[in-house]
């Protein structure tokens, strides 16, 4: 039982447990997984998570790529969970990115999201001409050693 003198510590979820939340095709996973994402109080997933999500979502169940990003976006938008260390409106900034095409990787959008959350002036360094450079500096060509 929580009381106010237990503060509930945060929880981490894994990639099994949003996939079986998500896709239910294993029914006591899916029951386990329902019950530690619609009742526990606090819950934090990582960037490598939801990139992870995403990578099984649509290479191994076949999830288009919308409905990948549309279902993370709905997750993400419950109230007891968190994006561990980033902002959460601009993860699904980044996961908006990934919607209509396959321009943008999840892992690339999960990058872009911990530059912009790390403040203004981030910069990522790049060979990838495709990688987004909204709201930061993308660097593809990178300064002589001496």
């Amino acid at each position: 039982m929580m009381t106010d003198e237990h503060p509930v510590a945060p929880a981490f979820v894994d990639t099994s447990v949003v996939v079986r939340y998500l896709i239910q095709d294993i029914p006591d996973q899916t029951e386990q997984a329902r019950q530690i994402i619609e009742e526990h109080p606090r819950l934090l997933v990582t960037a490598v998570t939801i990139a992870e999500t995403s990578f099984v979502l649509a290479r191994h169940y076949n999830v288009p790529r919308d409905v990948v990003v549309d279902s993370l976006i709905a997750l993400l938008q419950r109230v007891n969970i968190r994006v561990h260390q980033l902002d959460i409106d601009i993860v699904i900034q980044a996961l908006m990115l990934c919607r209509p095409s396959g321009r943008v990787s999840f892992a690339d959008a999960m990058l872009w999201a911990s530059a912009r959350s790390a403040g203004d002036g981030s910069i990522v360094y790049t060979f990838d001409r495709r990688f987004p450079p909204i709201g930061i500096t993308v660097l593809s060509e990178f300064p002589e050693q001496a």
